[in-house]
């Protein structure tokens, strides 16, 4: 192998530039050629990618986001783009690709390298919501829990200034890790995730009735996203709605805030930095072996790696020894 790719792909997470600098540097102190490939799919589909060397990723482990930048191709969703990539692979030398992102970005990396029969893909888990099956751990999930840290704690502030409930709202998609850690640091009163079912007159309002009566005055309430899917026919399918009920049904003057995209960025921290240069160092010493189409992944703090279809069949759960600590003591 003489030449390969990196690209990201899917939603941005603190740490990837962590893994593209560990990418870069393995491959050229190995004396590969190395292109980083701008934009994800749609970079490589159109050809816009630029040859990186050592400096090319100087100054950039302490930076969120990724200087690839991150796109979604709707043409990589089609035979014809598939092709193209491949096209351009072949044009350009490309024998294998490092591609950091999540399930989907992996799932694209595996049809393409299926078509193509010669170019290997190595798939390195980077999202925020710690939702790929096979691993422990993603990038950008430890710096993300922190920033909601952060800003659940001056919320909270406030909250206790006024005695006010505060719904919060954090990202996940359809998993509750990032709610379920992060509501336990900032002590929330009740957390709510997709993985547990809730009721919420017995679980939200007589909840904070009875914590109230012990003299309770202020509230923070976090939820995952992903809980509005799951009860997508309950009336409180929203923060703003849920915070109107729960003024409604207890005089708790109640806010809602939805965190948003906030989560997403920020310096990684030092868990991030070290995981993702270990996992790029691993990626590129798999392409170099002639391993392709695996999923580099974290399981008990040891880095591991599993064929793409192995990974597919694995699941993955919400700790619910944690979630009934939590249960247990936010009060």
């Amino acid at each position: 192998m003489k030449t390969i790719g990196v690209l990201t792909s899917g939603g941005d997470a603190p740490g990837m530039n962590a893994a593209i600098r560990a990418v870069v540097r393995t491959a050229c102190q190995s004396g590969l050629n190395v292109f980083g490939i701008k934009r994800g799919y749609d970079g490589l589909i159109n050809n816009d990618m630029q040859m990186m060397d050592l400096r090319s990723v100087s100054d950039i482990i302490d930076r969120g986001g990724t200087i690839l930048f991150s796109a979604r191709s709707e043409e990589f969703r089609t035979q014809a783009g598939i092709q193209k990539a491949i096209d351009v692979c072949r044009m350009r030398g490309i024998e294998g690709l490092v591609v950091i992102g999540g399930d989907g970005s992996f799932r694209g990396a595996k049809e393409l390298s299926e078509q193509a029969g010669d170019i290997r893909f190595i798939g390195i888990p980077g999202t925020i919501d710690n939702d790929i099956p096979c691993c422990d751990y993603t990038i950008g999930y430890d710096t993300c829990m922190n920033t909601i840290m952060e800003m659940v704690d001056r919320i909270r502030d406030t909250s206790e200034s006024h005695g006010r409930c505060f719904v919060v709202e954090a990202m996940g998609r359809y998993a509750g890790h990032l709610a379920l850690n992060a509501g336990i640091s900032v002590g929330a009163t009740c957390i709510l995730v997709p993985e547990v079912p809730y009721d919420f007159e017995e679980d939200v309002i007589k909840r904070l009735k009875r914590f109230l009566a012990t003299g309770k005055q202020h509230f923070i309430i976090m939820v995952a996203e992903g809980v509005w899917h799951v009860n997508g026919s309950d009336p409180k399918g929203s923060c703003t709605q849920m915070a109107k009920e729960i003024e409604r049904l207890t005089g708790i003057e109640s806010r809602a805030v939805i965190l948003g995209h906030v989560q997403r960025g920020g310096s990684p921290t030092v868990r991030d930095r070290v995981i993702a240069s270990r996992m790029g160092y691993m990626a590129v010493n798999l392409l170099m072996q002639g391993q392709g189409n695996r999923i580099v992944a974290m399981q008990n703090e040891k880095l591991l790696h599993f064929d793409m279809h192995e990974a597919a069949k694995m699941t993955k759960g919400l700790d619910r020894e944690l979630y009934d600590v939590a249960h247990i003591i936010s009060i």
